[in-house]
């Protein structure tokens, strides 16, 4: 439904990654505890979730952490920060990031989520 908009900014982080912002793909705000995945492919390369992060208003959290995570939450329409470090500098140019979110939504008897994909260029 609103898979379009997952992806919304790609920024470098210092020497060794990078920042993809993206936005939840329900039409309603979740506890952390129920994103299962934000898988990042970076210019076709997955990145591993052990080697990225996940912020929020500000906390930032492992998706080792996120199941445990019962009192923050990702509202609709708010930017999330999924932080990644890579081997190499992330070079200025166009790179290709592709966003995979999945959600556990008590009701449905299957998972939720989206996958967006765009080509953002770097400065």
């Amino acid at each position: 439904m609103f898979d379009q908009y997952i992806v919304c900014g790609l920024r470098a982080r210092g020497e060794d990654g990078g920042e993809v912002e993206v936005r939840m793909p329900y039409y309603r705000g979740l506890f952390l505890s129920m994103v299962e995945a934000v898988d990042l492919v970076l210019d076709g390369t997955p990145v591993p979730p052990e080697r990225t992060t996940f912020t929020v208003h500000g906390n930032t959290y492992t998706f080792a952490e996120l199941p445990r995570v019962t009192d923050d939450r990702w509202e609709m329409g708010e930017r999330a920060v999924l932080g990644f470090t890579t081997d190499e500098p992330l070079t200025p140019g166009e790179h290709d990031v592709a966003v995979s979110v999945r959600l556990r939504i008590s009701y449905m008897p299957v998972p939720g989520g989206g996958r967006d994909r765009k080509r953002l260029v770097l400065a």
